[in-house]
């Protein structure tokens, strides 16, 4: 399997280590992504894990329209290039519309395709012209190998740059599950397969009266160790010093303080399912 070089990062090297995407759901300030990034990046390099940082400048797909949705492009932008340009690591964050992925990729190294958005062609096109690596998250609603139709139209606008995330599949109402045959499933298209530990815990709508997605983030750690033992090449996880003062997805991010503690089992499992040189 071809493996997907991001800036200092290479991901789904056959005898390369795991990769973290991980940061806080949304820009909420400059403040914020420089403590999480700090932090990330301390444990990562002390793992010898490569790292991405994470976070959107909008969050288009809020349940209510009240919602924070971010700072929007320009200035959650100039987030995302500081935090680069301080750290010296690769960054990613969400598209939602084509006319945003030309600016966004003067900045980020990677563009990432939410889930809701997955059978977007138009999106998916306008995203793999830029040269950037493409992140495409699986739909809710699709079957995992559904998803070789998403990348076949990266591939056609001659990109190979390519990532596979799962997240979770819809079951009834507000509720998802994973079923983890889906990694090996998606991975066997040939491109590097992320396990996002933390929207899979996600339950879309399921809080505050519909006006909010609840979830059960005691259970991040749990299908993270699972994942990680079925075989993946890199994880996605939204972290927060505060979780439950986020200003979005506050129920399912992953406290800063855990983040350590999970990196040390994961490896473990890694080293086990997955020998390095």
């Amino acid at each position: 399997m071809p493996a997907v070089t991001i800036a200092n990062v290479v991901v789904g090297a056959a005898q390369g280590p795991l990769a973290l995407i991980g940061g806080p759901c949304v820009v909420e300030s400059l403040e914020l992504c420089r403590q999480v990034a700090a932090f990330a990046q301390g444990v990562t390099r002390e793992l010898g894990l490569g790292y991405i940082f994470k976070a959107s400048f909008d969050k288009a797909n809020r349940t209510s329209g009240g919602s924070f949705r971010g700072q929007g492009l320009e200035k959650g932008l100039e987030v995302l290039a500081a935090i680069k340009r301080e750290f010296g690591i690769p960054v990613l964050t969400d598209v939602h519309e084509t006319w945003q992925c030309k600016p966004v990729a003067e900045v980020c190294d990677v563009l990432q395709i939410p889930a809701f958005l997955s059978r977007q062609t138009d999106l998916l096109l306008a995203a793999a012209e830029t040269g950037r690596a493409v992140n495409i998250k699986k739909g809710q609603f699709l079957a995992p190998w559904d998803m070789k139709n998403a990348v076949q139209k990266i591939e056609a606008a001659g990109n190979r740059n390519i990532l596979v995330t799962e997240r979770g599949a819809s079951f009834g109402y507000n509720t998802l599950v994973v079923d983890m045959t889906s990694l090996p499933q998606m991975r066997a298209f040939g491109y590097p397969v992320v396990f996002d530990g933390t929207h899979s815990v996600q339950r879309p709508g399921g809080a505050a009266g519909g006006t909010a997605s609840g979830g059960l983030r005691e259970y991040i750690p749990h299908l993270t160790r699972a994942a990680v033992a079925v075989g993946v090449d890199a994880l996605f996880l939204e972290i927060h010093p505060e979780p439950e003062k986020a200003l979005s997805d506050a129920a399912t991010m992953l406290p800063l303080a855990d983040l350590p503690g999970l990196l040390r089992q994961v490896v473990a499992i890694d080293a086990v399912v997955r020998p390095r040189a």
